[in-house]
Order: C-alpha cells, then structure tokens, then sequence
C-alpha cells in the first residue's frame, strides 16, 4: 500500500494546474438529470465541461424549462476552454426514442450505457480529467435487456478494475462502503477478509491521493448490533472485522474499530474521522444523506479514472418541473475539479512518496 505525505488541500486549490476537461452524462433521458445539468450550465467554471447526451433531448428540455443556452457541438482536439456560462458543448449520442420529461423508455436504455462507456474511455485515454455521471434509474436499463446494478458496478466492468469502493461525502462526513448493492440476507457472505482489506487499503490510499489528506484517520462499523458484543451477537466483527483493522494499524495507518453503528455516527466520533466504513449501504448513508440530501456526492474510489455523481435518483415526478435542485451536480462537478488538481499535484515533485506493506 502507497503511503503519501501530502500538502494541505488548500494548497491543492491554489497549485498551478491544467484546465481540467470534465465529461458529464445526464443519464436517464425523461429524469432530472438533464435538468440539473442545464441550470448548472449557467454558471461559469474554472473546467471544460462536455456534456455527452442526446443534443435534441437537451434543446427540448431547455424549451420546456424555459432556459437560455446555446449547445455548441464538441469537437475533439480542439484546445480545451473554461466553461462559460449559457453555454454547453455537447457530444452527441442519439436515443432510439425522443421522450418526454417524466416517462421513461426502456428503448432507450443502450444509448444511456454509450454516454458511459464514451466518457469513460475518454477518461482512459487522457481527452477527458474526470467524469460526472447524472441519475440513471436501474429498472430502465435492466427492462432494456442489460443487466444493471448500478453506476459503480458497471464502470469497475468497463474498467477491468477488480474491486471498487463507494463514497459519499458531505459536508462533515464521508461514508465509504464495504458492500454496496446487495439484498441485506447477502451481505454476511459477502463480508470476506480480503474483500475487507481491499476496502480499507483503496479508502485510505484514495483519500491521500485524491483529497490531500496525509494520514487519514478511517473508523470502521460492525456488522452487527453493538459490534457483536465479544462474539454474542455474532462472530464477524472479531474474526473478520478486528483482524482486518489490526493489520492496517500495524502499517502505521488510523484504522480504527469495529464501533457499534448506532453509536460511531456522533459528533465525538466524527469529528476524529476523515470517513467512516460503513458494511452495507443503509448502514451508513442514510446518516450522510440526513446531512446533506441534495448537496452531497457519490464518488467512486479505485477505478484509474476520477468519476464523481449525484446522490440522488432520476425523480420521474420532478422532470421538466423547474422544481430540481441542482445542488447535488454542483458539488459533483466541483469535487471533481478538486479532485483533478490534487492527482496534478500527485505528480508534481512536490510530493514525497513512501510504500509500506500492511
């Protein structure tokens, strides 16, 4: 495991740096994640950003909300350019069926897995610095013909990345998982020594890597009520959990736990995290999205690419409302800029490095 010794974050704000080029898919065509898109446009950006989605869908949506904007085709190659607001380049993938805010179409569901594929392999290749993913709604996709469990699953697929770890991050708290979309009678099996470790080693590694934290300081849950209360609640906590936790603490790293769920997500406890692990996802996100629903994001930690999202679903009943909030994209984008400026400064000579084996 990589161990950095970083600057500080606000260092990572104010290093030179290249304009970052962010790819954004809207994701499902009839939810809100054109909408939200389209109002985040009106504002100016220190980035490029290329919105990768169906050019009519976009003209239409703005009509029905009423927003000013001029789509300019994206034209790879060209020199990258600041975004400025009331604008939008667009890279062009057609849907097979137009749609109408609030009504989905299974139909269109490939089309919805080109934009990802299109901007995560021109993450892969350098022509984009990160990738901003709006809501896609898995039933769409999976009524399509594709199995589908969600965003995080499919770009480690596309990735050929072995294992990924979910993030959110508010305000105050980040929340990384340790099993992500699984029925609640799975995760016990899923919960593996190994599986474990890999969590514990990307979490940390990330947080070094992407958010200049030097020695991050993770707090780990228990599986089980009152993490197992010494093996009378059940036995993961001490022989799968504990042992995990041990040998990144003998790496030197704050690894510290399993604590009891109901307890770990207080003020005390926080305020000496720079994240929490939590085992499954309502374990620990419905803490974060009580934080910050709205403002918060989704970020994929592991993959060779910085992708960052929404914390929210496509909300068929809000499209083409006017009534989105596009909080959620905004931070999506600027916690991917962020993101971008600190692995610039990952390269930079700046950065001393050191390898410790857990």
């Amino acid at each position: 495991m990589s161990i950095y010794i970083l600057t500080t974050m606000t260092d990572i704000e104010t290093a030179p740096h290249s304009l970052p080029r962010l790819a954004i898919t809207t994701g499902e065509a009839a939810g809100i994640g054109p909408d939200i898109t389209l109002a985040v446009a009106q504002q100016d950006f220190d980035a490029e950003l290329v919105v990768i989605a169906d050019k009519t869908m976009l003209g239409e949506r703005a009509r029905q909300l009423a927003i000013d904007i001029t789509l300019q085709n994206y034209i790879p190659g060209q020199a990258r350019q600041s975004h400025t607001g009331g604008t939008l380049k667009v890279l062009h993938v057609p849907l097979a069926k137009q749609v109408k805010a609030g009504q989905a179409v299974a139909a269109n569901g490939p089309a919805i897995l080109k934009t990802l594929r299109l901007a995560t392999n021109g993450c892969l290749d350098g022509n984009f610095s990160a990738l901003v993913t709006g809501p896609v709604n898995k039933a769409v996709i999976n009524n399509s013909g594709t199995p589908f469990s969600g965003h995080t699953e499919y770009l480690a697929k596309l990735t050929a990345t072995a294992q990924v770890v979910m993030m959110l991050a508010t305000p105050g708290l980040r929340v990384a998982l340790v099993t992500t979309h699984l029925p609640l009678r799975q995760v016990a099996d899923a919960l593996t020594p190994q599986w474990l470790r890999n969590t514990l080693h990307i979490t940390y590694h990330e947080l070094q890597r992407h958010f200049g934290i030097a020695c991050p300081r993770l707090l780990v849950c228990g599986l089980n009520p009152h993490a197992g209360e010494e093996g009378h609640l059940g036995h993961e906590d001490a022989e799968i959990i504990a042992p995990a936790i041990a040998e990144m603490q003998a790496a030197g790293c704050s690894v510290h736990g399993p604590f009891a769920a109901d307890t770990v997500f207080t003020p005390h406890h926080m305020a000496n995290a720079d994240a929490i692990i939590a085992i499954y996802h309502d374990q620990g996100l419905p803490v974060l999205k009580h934080m910050g629903f709205g403002q918060a994001v989704n970020i994929t930690l592991g993959l060779p690419i910085i992708r960052t999202s929404v914390d929210h679903g496509t909300a068929f009943d809000l499209a083409g409302t006017g009534q989105a909030d596009c909080g959620s994209m905004l931070a999506a984008i600027d916690e991917a800029i962020k993101m971008v400026r600190a692995a610039d400064l990952m390269s930079s000579t700046n950065l001393q490095h050191t390898t410790a084996q857990p």
